[in-house]
């Protein structure tokens, strides 16, 4: 018998040993099965393989994989991590089984989609499960509740669609939910008040609908709750009040009406509050002022009615009081400038009155004060600027008066001010030596006086400066102020300036000049050709003299030039014929001589534009005289037969490069034109000849295309981007081209139109100067720019995924890929490229939609407004 016994046990050891074998190669043979399901296209799991060397009994060779994790006997694999690796494709789950001790798995930053597998609720060891920044798509799947171990469930960002799932609630260890940033409808269920332990509780950025359940009241552990962006019916649930240890609440965006419950004050530990964009009516309750750690409130733009609370002088904690965007009126309590940690109020567009407190800015850091749009009156406060810190001071649209502050005249930390559209008086006191961060300065339509100061040139970070409309202003012009190096706009209209304009020596960053109605006398400097990017150029109204420069209508950029009511002399150059983007000159009551030039575009600007030169003929005036005509002397005929000879020749060596370029290029088909809304009737032949003029178009031959920017027929600026084709592939990706065409929303750049060939097509799209936002020059320093930049780039992909049928999937989002027009507006570039790129190959990779950043998700918003920070 014990013969027996001992042989039992030896048969035992032997049979789990296998086991314990077997188990070890088998998670080495479902990871193997998971990368064969993986689509990798830049090999992050290329060391996921077997070794050639043998593996110690029980163990297995996962351990050492990318990403894997194993418990210290390297015997089962306790945690996956295959987040930010580039990975995509549809997962089966059928492996996940094996994974009996996996605690941990993470596949987060990533594209995976398709269903979410259910093989992931056979883990019933898991405590976090991270499946955010993904595309998987459909019905969120039942049966989580059987993770009854899970802490952390984060499902941000991806594009699930239907309810949420109430059986989530069953999961008494959970800490942290995660559902936002999907496609998610209906109502928050009831059942989501039962969580035992959450603490973090995020929908926000669904398309959720109904009441917000007052269940959540119950919900005594949560901290942060974020369930805004989304669009409920009713008011907010008074039981919110009983949510004892929150901390952070947001439901921004979330079509909520009514009143704000008083009750909200029972939050004795909440420190962030956001109810903007809502339908909120009734005063602001006084009662909040009760919650002494909060330090951001943010009810703006709702129809909040009365005054801001006098009980706000106890919340010494506050950093951010924004009310813009209201009903709201009376004066801004003295209280509010004895806060001593406030350093952003924002209560524009209102109706408030009176006086701003004299106090403000003395015992607090303020960076940004913006109180456009009311009716305030009154002095600047002395000490404004008092701590250092103000970068941002915004009073246009009030009834302010007096002197400016002596404070701002040292207030180094000053980025953007504008006081436009008030009554200031007395010189302007700023000194630009010692304001080196300023970007923006907009004292127009004032009364200041005492002309524009000597050292304007020491801004070297100026981009924009507008004095116009003071119309005591006097002085001249600084003579080193073409000298700023990236100064786009200077505008001094109506301000009783005289001198003559001083030399124009670097003024390539200036793209608008504004010197109407003043007392500007002499000729144009010569040295305008400098300014390579000029645009508009308006000098009506002065006293200047002597002959329009040639230098003028050269400038490649120029758009508008109204050189009206002065003394000018001679003719129209002729070189304005030859511009491709004017569109208006404005010459009328001057002494200008000569004939018009016949192109067709100054036909069209009127006679009003020309109209007040007596010696002056031509359409759109009357016509001019036989010898008036051919070139206005008597030696007419001779040059008739040169420029005769001149064109004969012209016209021979054109016709031979045709016949060149058509002997060389016969093969590649016929060129053809479409144009999409936003651009004439161009024919292909206007569109190629157009880029004669522009960069070359094989500049960067490293990359599948090119772009250069090029200037159309009427003027219009474009930039175009070359795609090379297969013939047998044209049809279907003109298809897509067309879709592309037709998508317009206001955070895209627009596609004007497309010409090609059997071998390629150029594709021409609106030219915004103002660059991408990985160009260096481009800062955004301030919360409310970031803001309106990140929810421009979300509605324009939101657009693209929800709103075009198909869906265009963009592909590539990057800071190059996103332009600014002239407001700063966001506009989503190279949408849809990569795929049409994949169009033209044997096999293409399936479209990625991009969805996880769209125009109700909040969390992408905070996090890409920290990358800017």
């Amino acid at each position: 018998m014990e013969i027996f016994h001992c042989l039992y046990s030896y048969l035992l050891a032997a049979s789990m040993f296998i086991l314990v074998v077997s188990a070890a190669d088998l998670y080495s043979e479902v990871l193997l099965s998971l990368k064969s399901e993986i689509v990798d296209e830049y090999n992050s799991l290329n060391d996921w393989s077997l070794p050639s060397a043998e593996i110690p009994p029980g163990k297995t060779s996962v351990c050492s994989w990318s990403g894997v994790t194993c418990d210290t006997n390297s015997t089962n694999v306790i945690a996956l991590d295959l987040s930010a690796k580039s990975l995509g494709g549809a997962i089966s789950g059928k492996q996940f089984k094996v994974f009996t001790k996996l605690v941990d798995l993470n596949l987060s930053y990533n594209s995976f989609s398709g269903q979410l597998p259910l093989g992931l609720f056979n883990l019933t060891s898991l405590k976090s499960l991270d499946i955010s920044r993904n595309n998987f798509s459909g019905h969120f799947p039942p049966g989580i509740s059987g993770l009854q171990n899970l802490v952390v469930l984060d499902a941000f960002s991806n594009s699930f669609s239907g309810s949420l799932p109430a059986d989530v609630s069953q999961l008494e260890k959970l800490q942290t939910l995660n559902f936002a940033g999907s496609y998610f409808r209906g109502p928050i269920p009831h059942e989501y008040g039962s969580f035992k332990n959450l603490e973090f509780l995020h929908l926000a950025g669904n398309f959720l609908s109904g009441s917000i359940p007052p269940e959540l009241g119950k919900l005594k552990t949560v901290t942060h709750m974020e369930i805004g962006y989304n669009s409920y019916q009713g008011s907010i649930p008074w039981h919110l009040g009983n949510m004892s240890e929150l901390q952070y609440l947001d439901i921004a965006g979330a079509n909520l009406s009514g009143s704000i419950p008083k009750e909200l004050s029972n939050l004795t530990k909440l420190e962030s509050l956001f109810l903007f964009r809502n339908q909120l009516t009734g005063d602001i309750p006084w009662e909040l002022g009760r919650i002494s750690p909060l330090s951001s409130l943010d009810l703006s733009d709702n129809h909040i009615t009365g005054s801001i609370p006098e009980s706000f002088s106890e919340l010494k904690n506050l950093k951010l009081l924004s009310l813009m965007y209201n009903s709201m009126s009376g004066a801004v309590p003295e209280s509010i400038a004895e806060l001593p940690s406030l350093e952003t109020l924002l209560i524009w567009n209102n109706f408030f009155h009176g006086e701003l407190p004299q106090s403000l800015g003395k015992n607090s850091k303020l960076k940004w004060v913006d109180v456009s749009t009311n009716n305030f009156m009154g002095t600047i406060p002395p000490d404004i600027c008092a701590r250092g810190e103000l970068y941002k001071l915004i009073l246009f649209s009030n009834n302010f008066t007096g002197a400016l502050s002596p404070s701002l005249s040292n207030c180094s930390s000053l980025v953007r001010i504008r006081l436009e559209d008030n009554s200031f008086s007395g010189e302007i006191p700023l000194k630009f030596n010692h304001l080196s961060e300023l970007t923006y300065v907009d004292l127009s339509s004032n009364k200041f006086s005492g002309g524009i100061p000597k050292d304007l040139s020491q801004a070297i970070k100026l981009q924009y400066f507008n004095i116009s409309y003071n119309s005591d202003l006097g002085g001249t012009i600084p003579s080193k102020t073409w000298t700023l190096p990236i100064l786009q706009n200077f505008s001094a209209s109506s301000c009783g300036i005289s001198g003559n304009l001083p030399p124009f020596q670097s003024c390539d960053s200036f793209i608008v000049i504004e010197l109407n109605m003043n007392k500007l006398s002499g000729a144009v400097p010569v040295t305008i050709s400098n300014c390579h990017s000029l645009e508009t150029i308006a000098l009506a109204n002065n006293n200047l003299s002597g002959h329009i420069p040639d230098e003028l209508a050269s400038l490649p950029a120029l758009a508008a030039i109204d050189l009206s009511q002065n003394s000018f002399t001679g003719p129209i150059p002729t070189k304005f014929s030859h511009s491709s983007t004017l569109q208006l000159l404005n010459v009328s009551f001057n002494d200008i001589s000569g004939s018009i030039p016949s192109k067709e575009i100054f036909r069209t600007m009127g006679k009003s534009a020309f109209t007040g030169n007596p010696k002056l003929c031509g359409s759109p005036l009357q016509s001019c005289s036989r010898s008036m005509a051919m070139f206005g002397s008597k030696h007419s005929g001779k040059l008739l037969w040169v420029v005769l000879l001149c064109i004969g020749v012209v016209m021979l060596t054109t016709l031979s490069i045709v016949a060149i370029l058509y002997l060389r290029r016969g093969s590649r088909g016929q060129w053809k034109m479409i144009s999409y809304s936003g651009l004439p009737q161009f024919t292909a032949k206007d569109v190629l000849r157009s880029f004669s003029s522009a960069e070359s178009m094989d500049a960067v031959p490293s990359v599948p295309s090119s772009v250069c920017k090029a200037v159309l027929p009427t003027g219009i600026t474009v930039t175009v981007k070359k795609i090379e084709w297969e013939a047998k592939r044209m049809k279907k990706m003109l298809e897509f081209i067309n879709q592309i065409g037709n998508a317009r929303h206001k955070n895209l750049t627009r596609l004007l139109g497309v010409c090609y060939n059997n071998h390629m097509a150029y594709l021409l799209y609106d030219y915004l100067p103002n660059g991408s936002l990985a160009d260096e020059r481009i800062e955004m320093k301030d919360w409310g720019t970031k803001y309106r930049t990140v929810t421009g780039i979300a509605r324009g992909l939101c657009f693209l995924h929800h709103d075009c049928s198909p869906a265009i999937p963009h592909g590539d989002l990057t800071s190059n890929n996103i332009f600014l027009d002239e407001n700063m507006e966001p506009h989503l570039a190279e949408f849809g490229i990569n795929y049409l790129l994949e169009l033209n190959k044997d096999s293409f990779a399936k479209r990625e939609t991009g969805m996880y950043v769209c125009m109700h998700a909040c969390m992408p918003i905070l996090y890409m407004l920290v990358c800017f920070a």
